[in-house]
């Protein structure tokens, strides 16, 4: 049974590799120096050139641009407003029945 496991890098390295593609060197080429695959080299690239300083957040975490996690932000504000406004009104609801 092979198991392999799976290469992490972390963000620093990313960063670096990144760099070295900028700086004119082809991706391929860096790739091999680093024992990267060359798909991966280009990935974080474009990742890197798509997002910017929110590249490379880890697992789990997503790869927002400062527009999409203000969208995101204000989403979650407003699911939270209509909560608390739906609750407001079954209070307003049941109360005036009361007073009948």
């Amino acid at each position: 049974m092979d198991i392999r496991k799976r290469k992490s890098y972390d963000r620093e390295f990313k960063l670096m590799i990144v760099n070295l593609v900028d700086s004119g060197k082809d991706a391929k080429s860096v790739a091999e120096e680093n024992d990267i695959d060359a798909h991966i080299v280009r990935r974080w690239v474009r990742e890197f050139h798509k997002y910017g300083k929110n590249s490379f957040q880890g697992n789990g975490n997503p790869v927002q641009t400062d527009k999409e996690a203000r969208i995101a932000q204000l989403e979650k504000e407003l699911n939270r407003v209509k909560m608390e406004r739906d609750i407001l009104k079954k209070a307003i609801n049941t109360f005036s029945k009361n007073d009948r």
